[in-house]
């Protein structure tokens, strides 16, 4: 495919009408277990073995969660939870349809997926109607599942005779559940801390969903997510975007059989190691910042009780005053995950500046705030300037446009934003939670 969209380009002049008009979404085809590629990311780990599935094992303690879910989208909705117990050495973790704990194991050979055959699946009511779930104790690393059919989850024996729980990937076109449209929201849940939960786009956008919790005081806060067209508007602007600048932004959309199922954020979609249309993407625009800071100095705001810091590029490598770390190019890969090259983070290790520099830099390179007239003190331009370099993450940019609040992480790091301005985190928390709503389908009319 990649071959045939290099051959347009070099006739752009001939093509170009035929190349603005022609969608290219990638197709899923969907597998079985021997074509579940077992990434990190998919799969919950546990330090401690499956032992808990028997009578006197009990469940995890904690104060329950109530969660009502509002079905705006189809009849046949199916909800799953995953996650960790804090209490059992987060041991992975599902919730039964009885209200109950299921800690998986498998009898498989290790490292070979085995089908969860326990009654996970917890079918919610028809659309126009409400489901009460109640999570019966605390749950760490946890998402809440939901889909129109039936998603297939897997454990998997490790060598150390710990399980693991593998879960849907949106990645992998051919995953067992790669045809099934589903999305999640995630939460921590814990005694001390109490839950933090949050709608994110990181990753992709499928089923649209929004969420409200409320407090013991009747406090009550929202994240209203994505409205029910989203996933078709968002192709449909990726595929102008493609027209435009020759990228394969279409690409990140995935259907089967001509219906779009959900959208990959660049990085998920670069994830992928035949997926290379992304791979120098940023290349010329790296390049200009390190000029332009090789004489100039770049302004970071820690924006945590931190002086200001000055940063210059000397060499081929940007310092900062108070970082234990330099920073050498970063890649588009490196950019757009910002997790890996220069962008890594070890809590433990790094300084206080370079645990901040870290998010500013990143936001700055996906938002294509640098070079631009104020750009040079990070972060200090607001909303209306993201986006506006040629060079952008063009997928954040467009999930926020039909973002019902403008809320939603559409990129790590999307909350770093000047002082007093806008927010878009998606994320809900309170220490003293009694109730999460979780919208399926679109805010309610």
């Amino acid at each position: 495919m990649f071959g045939l969209q290099n051959w347009a380009l070099a006739l752009t002049a001939a093509l170009s009408v035929v190349h603005q008009t022609v969608a290219r979404p990638t197709e899923v085809h969907p597998g079985t277990a021997k074509d579940i590629v077992m990434t990190s990311h998919d799969t919950i780990n546990g330090t401690i073995n499956g032992i808990f599935n028997t009578p006197s094992a009990g469940n995890s303690t904690g104060a329950s969660l109530k969660i009502t879910v509002t079905n705006n989208i189809a009849s046949g909705l199916t909800c799953y939870v995953t996650g960790q117990d804090p209490n059992k050495n987060k041991a992975p973790v599902m919730l039964q349809s009885d209200g109950s704990w299921y800690y998986p194991t498998s009898t498989g050979e290790v490292g070979i997926p085995q089908p969860i055959t326990a009654d996970i699946a917890i079918p919610m009511n028809d659309k126009g109607q409400t489901t009460d779930i109640t999570i019966p104790g605390y749950l760490v690393s946890a998402r809440i599942w939901f889909a129109v059919g039936n998603l297939q989850f897997f454990a998997t024996s490790n060598a150390d005779g710990t399980y693991s729980i593998t879960q849907p990937s949106e990645t992998n076109t051919a995953d067992p559940s790669a045809g099934v449209n589903w999305g999640f929201v995630e939460f921590d849940y814990e005694e001390k801390s109490g839950i933090y939960a949050n709608i994110s786009y990181v990753d992709f956008v499928g089923i649209p969903l929004g969420m409200t919790l409320t407090n013991s005081t009747g406090g009550v806060q929202t994240a209203l997510g994505l409205p029910a067209t989203a996933v078709n508007s968002i192709c449909g602007d990726l595929k102008t975007q493609a027209a435009k600048d020759g990228k394969p932004w279409d690409k990140l959309c995935q259907s089967i059989n001509g219906t779009t199922l959900r959208v990959l954020s660049p990085y998920s979609f670069m994830s992928v190691p035949t997926n290379t249309g992304f791979s120098d993407y940023f290349d010329d625009y790296v390049d200009k910042v390190w000029d332009h800071y090789s004489s100039t100095g770049l302004t970071l705001l820690p924006q945590n009780g931190l002086p200001n810091v000055t940063c210059t590029v000397s060499g081929d490598t940007l310092g900062c005053p108070g970082d234990n770390k330099n920073y050498t190019k970063p890649s588009t890969a490196d950019i757009f995950g910002c997790s890996s090259g220069p962008f890594t983070v070890d809590q433990a290790v790094d300084s206080p500046i370079h645990i901040a520099a870290v998010p500013r830099l990143c936001a700055a390179f996906n938002r294509g705030t640098f070079l631009l007239d104020g750009g040079d003190v990070q972060p200090s331009l607001g909303a209306k300037y993201y986006y506006t370099n040629d060079i952008s993450n063009f997928y954040s940019k467009i999930v926020h446009k039909y973002e019902v609040d403008g809320k939603g992480y559409a990129f790590s790091y999307d909350d770093i934003n000047p002082d007093g301005n806008e927010n878009a985190s998606g994320s809900v928390t309170s220490t003293t939670p009694t109730l999460m709503t979780v919208t399926v389908g679109g805010p309610t009319q």
